[in-house]
Parts: structure tokens; C-alpha cells; sequence
């Protein structure tokens, strides 16, 4: 199906269990964006196309939602054993399409694994309940069932955890789904629908549609108004997904939004410096800062603030490499796209003619690549502190105190996460409580775990994924009254 040496990678959509073309015919290309070069061509799927997988999902819903928990868990751990056992070749895959470096790439084909070992087992524990009647001839019953179908838009910068973290608590309760890959990265979601295929996942439970950039917008607005599909899930920026929920409302879908943060990183003065540093490089530099949870607006106060300043650009000399994410020492790979670098680039410089400073880094490189930087004298009207950056910027704003630092970490409409550093167990109390997240990092940079509840409050996200909490998303609720008892 592909002449690439690049195992997994299949240039066919996925759709009611068999590889297949656009209607149309027409394809568009996929680019490696550390060189520009083209890594194949996938279908560009139409809304006729989409209509077509939809049906797929629905006609399949029928029978997979009366397999038994036990069925589908066997299949799930078969998928997941698959994923482990090819975590190079994925992780490879992912690389080359994204950009991100292979020891992260490896990362999160492992996180990406987990999600479909969690829920194959947290699909075996889906409890209802038996009510206490109030009428001694009738029995009350709360059942839990599969939402339906479901469609999953997902993005880039996590091509393949993303998709599992849905669609594995999806399939663990019964749901069928159609995924829409982001256009960049379509073919760690296509890899995925070849090894549900080997894992048993039966026809039409798992489809893939992929489309341009082009017709993304139609593509999503069909996902959204079927009569067939029952919920959405997506993650993507804020302002695609007030399109999406919009978009819904007609057919009053279930919703999870997992959307654009705004993340703060605060270092108090009684923190340990060294670890806020470590913290901060690998929420800041993850991913080339292409993650939602970076750490976007670092806080610190004013007494170790050119302390924090010093050993921040030390460890950026030492620590982060730039290249191609295939090579083994490269810690920084690519942005995604030229876009993607304009806009960093620009918040650099509007954070300049502002008055701000940059310590290290601050241009932009050939192709896609941009310096990892450093900014001081940073403060709350810059861009690189209003708007989500993602791209490896760290800009540093100086505070005096706690209730400063809280109520400028809380200015902004989205909360998806934040993180603090300190040693001072009522302070710790006091900032978790009230910082206006969905998500605290206390003396901790990286926070995600299968087991953790993921999501956001404000415009950051309606629901969580992951977690105990994740699988009642595709869940509904049937009341049952058993009268004449």
C-alpha cells in the first residue's frame, strides 16, 4: 500500500474496514517538516465520503454495542499488546510526520497505549445502580449505555494519543467511532486503524476520514449536523471549537471540548530553585512548546527573579539541541509549519517593541525551525502573555506577592492548567485552591497520566478524558421503572 520505508504508513483512508480512496480521487500530500520533504499522499475525503464512514460507524453500532465488556476488553489488550510491540516503527512514523523528537515520539506511543489497557479494564466496571423505591410494588434501575457514534477530531501535536485516549473509551463501552485526523498528521491515526484491524476490531467500529485543509471546515460541519452521530469530541484551539459546539446545537449532541490554554508557571521564593528550573524547561521546551499545557506565562518573584533568569539560560545552553527529530541527541525538533514559526515569530518581536528582553534565542531558522528563547522584562498586555504561544518561547513576568501572582495567573478567559513552585505547605493549600484551572502542577512540570482526569475549565474545554471520570463521556443514563413487583 506504500512504497515509503516508513513502516505503517498507509495512503488509503479507513473506512468500514477496508482502505479506500476519495470518491473524487483526489489526494493531498503530507510534508516532514524538519526538511520540507513530501512523506506520501493520503485520500482528500469529501463530505460524500464522510457520510459514507458515518453510516459505516452507525450500521456497526447495532451489533457492537450488545458484544459484552469482557469481548471488547480482549480486543482493546490485543490492540494495546500491538502498540508496545511496535513502538519504534509508530514512534518513527510520528517523527517524521510531526517533527517531534523520537525519545518523545516513543513517549507517547506508550502514554497512547495506555489509554486502550485503562479503559479495556475500566469498560468491565461500568456499574448502574438499584435505586430504593419509594412504592413498594416497583423497582428502580439507573442502566449506563454507549452514547452512540461518535466523532473524534483530534490535532497534531499528539497524533496518536490523542486519538486513543478517545476512541479507547469509546469501543471499551460500546460506541462506534469516525475519526478526522488533523491534515498535518494523518498518518499516525491511519497506523492506528491497521493495528485495531489486526487487534479484531470488527468493520465499521473504527474509521478513519481524512481531508485537506481545504475541506476541513466541511468535513467537521458534517460531522457535527449527522443525525447519526451522537457526540463530538475534539481538541483544537478555543475559537474552532465555539464553531464546533455552534454546530452541534441543532442536533443537541454530547460534547467534550479539549481546548487552547493559557498555562501559568509560578516560582515562589521559597521554591527549590533547581527543581522549578527542571520543571520549567520540560513544561516550557516539550515538544518544541507545541503542547496545550505548556507553561505559557512564567511568574516569578521579584527576590530570585534574576537568579531564576541566570540558571533558566544556563540550562537552555546546556540542555536543548536543535534538529531533526529523527537524530538521537535532538531535544528541539520543528515547528509544524511556516505559519506556525510567522506567529512565533511575531510575538518575539511584539514583545520587544513593548519593552521586553530576549536573553537566548529570539530568531527564527531555516525551514520551520525557530531558537529556543528566553524573554524578560515580560508583562501581562505582550502577546507572548494574552495569547496561547505554542512554539519553544519562555517569556518571564516579575511579581511582588501571592495575591498578585494569582489574580494575573487567573486574567484570562481559558484555564487548562498551571503549575506552581513552593515549599510553603499553607501557600500550596491557598494557590491550588484558587488558581481557575482544571489542572495544578505542584512542584511538578509534566502532570499527564492515563490515570490523571484531563481537561479544563473557563473556554479551555467542557468534560475530562482519561481517567476513571473519561469513560462516562460516552455514556448515557436510562432510567428504568419495573412496576407490579
Amino acid at each position: 500500500m506504500s512504497s515509503s520505508p516508513l513502516p505503517f504508513l498507509y495512503q488509503k483512508c479507513y473506512i468500514n474496514g477496508e482502505w479506500v480512496d476519495a470518491k473524487s480521487k483526489k489526494t493531498f500530500e503530507v510534508l516532514n517538516p524538519a526538511n520540507d520533504k513530501v512523506l506520501g499522499v493520503v485520500p482528500d475525503c469529501s463530505v460524500e465520503d464522510t457520510h459514507v464512514a458515518i453510516q459505516s460507524a452507525f450500521d456497526s453500532f447495532q451489533s457492537w454495542k450488545k458484544t459484552s465488556a469482557m469481548e471488547r476488553n480482549k480486543i482493546l489488550r490485543k490492540w494495546y499488546e500491538l502498540m508496545v510491540k511496535n513502538k519504534s516503527e509508530l514512534a518513527s512514523l510520528l517523527t517524521a510526520e510531526m517533527g517531534k523528537p523520537l525519545k518523545e515520539a516513543e513517549g507517547e506511543i506508550v502514554y497512547g497505549a495506555g489509554f486502550l489497557e485503562w479503559f479495556a479494564e475500566e469498560g468491565r466496571r461500568v456499574y448502574g445502580d438499584i435505586i430504593p423505591s419509594p412504592n413498594q410494588t416497583r423497582r428502580v434501575l439507573a442502566l449506563k449505555q454507549p452514547v452512540g457514534v461518535c466523532a473524534l477530531i483530534t490535532p497534531w501535536n499528539f497524533p496518536s494519543a490523542m486519538i486513543t485516549r478517545k476512541a479507547a473509551a469509546a469501543l471499551a463501552v460500546g460506541c462506534t467511532v469516525v475519526i478526522k485526523p488533523a491534515e498535518d498528521t494523518p498518518y499516525s491515526a491511519l497506523a492506528l486503524a491497521k493495528l485495531a484491524e489486526e487487534a479484531g476490531v470488527p468493520k465499521g467500529v473504527f474509521n478513519v476520514v481524512t481531508c485537506a485543509r481545504s475541506g476541513a471546515a466541511a468535513v467537521g460541519q458534517a460531522l457535527c449536523s449527522s443525525p447519526l452521530i451522537s457526540k463530538l469530541s475534539f481538541t483544537g484551539s478555543s475559537a474552532v471549537g465555539k464553531i464546533l459546539l455552534r454546530q452541534c446545537a441543532d442536533t443537541v449532541k454530547r460534547v467534550s471540548m479539549e481546548l487552547g490554554g493559557n498555562a501559568p508557571l509560578i516560582v515562589f521564593e521559597s521554591a527549590d530553585i533547581a527543581a522549578a528550573i527542571q520543571g520549567a524547561m520540560a513544561s516550557k521546551f516539550r515538544a518544541s512548546g507545541q503542547t496545550c499545557v505548556c507553561a505559557n506565562r512564567i511568574f516569578v518573584q521579584a527576590s530570585i527573579y534574576d537568579k531564576f533568569v541566570d540558571e533558566m539560560a544556563k540550562a537552555i545552553d546546556q540542555s536543548l539541541k536543535i534538529g531533526d527529530g529523527s537524530l538521537p541527541d535532538t531535544t528541539q525538533g520543528p515547528l509544524i509549519n511556516r505559519a506556525a514559526v510567522a506567529k512565533v515569530e511575531g510575538m518575539v518581536q511584539d514583545a520587544l517593541a513593548c519593552g521586553a528582553k530576549v536573553v537566548r534565542g529570539g530568531r527564527r531558522l531555516e525551514g520551520n525551525f525557530f531558537q529556543p528563547t528566553l524573554v524578560t522584562g515580560v508583562t501581562p498586555n505582550m502577546r507572548i502573555a494574552k495569547e496561547e504561544i505554542f512554539g519553544n518561547v519562555a517569556g518571564i513576568i516579575k511579581f511582588e506577592n501571592e495575591q498578585d501572582v494569582v489574580q494575573l495567573a487567573n486574567a484570562t478567559r481559558v484555564g487548562l492548567a498551571g503549575y506552581f513552585y513552593s515549599r510553603d505547605y499553607s501557600q500550596i493549600w491557598r494557590v491550588a485552591e484558587q488558581l481557575e484551572v482544571g489542572m495544578v502542577g505542584v512542584n511538578e512540570g509534566v502532570i499527564s497520566s492515563v490515570e490523571a482526569p484531563f481537561g479544563g475549565v473557563k473556554e479551555s474545554g467542557i468534560g475530562r478524558e482519561g481517567s476513571r471520570y473519561g469513560i462516562d463521556e460516552y455514556l448515557t443514563i436510562k432510567y428504568v421503572c419495573m412496576g407490579g413487583v
